[in-house]
């Protein structure tokens, strides 16, 4: 059964505000969801738009948030590590932390946050990206769940 996952920002389907945008304050969304019953050691999210121009990109990678979360706080700061959270990879515009929805002008794009549920810890670097940690959970993975938001410019 999927992990259901929630934002106080936006539900399935609908538009990602502006202030979650680059063009806007791009603070990284609030998230929720519940906690797995299943013996999970961290849990870690992406975020990618697969309607970018040059291929799917990624817009946020954080692993190893610790097992006894189940929600994420408006605005996590954009270092490799954050306290009580997790640790954050890079993304596709290569940096650490969240990169808001930054399409081009036109039609809107999706945006798929999905959150994935791990039977360990990830021994991973802190410059990692969301395909290294792909490959690093794909034989540890428990359950995943995902929000699709929408934006465009």
């Amino acid at each position: 059964m999927p992990i259901p996952l929630t934002s106080s920002a936006f539900s399935e389907g609908a538009a990602i505000p502006r202030r979650h945008a680059c063009n806007g304050e791009n603070l990284s969304p609030a998230l929720a969801w519940t906690k797995s019953p299943m013996a999970v050691k961290c849990y870690a999210l992406t975020v990618e738009d697969p309607d970018a121009p040059s291929g799917t990109f990624v817009h946020w990678v954080l692993f190893n948030i610790y097992p006894d979360r189940t929600d994420l706080p408006e605005g996590i700061t954009v270092k490799p590590d954050v306290p009580g959270i997790g640790c954050q990879g890079i993304n596709d515009a290569l940096t650490h932390g969240y990169y808001g929805p930054c399409p081009p002008p036109g039609k809107p794009h999706r945006y798929y946050f999905k959150l994935f549920a791990i039977d360990r810890i990830l021994d991973l670097p802190g410059d990692c990206t969301a395909g290294q940690l792909r490959q690093v959970m794909q034989s540890h993975l428990l359950d995943s769940g995902s929000l699709m938001g929408t934006y465009h410019r």
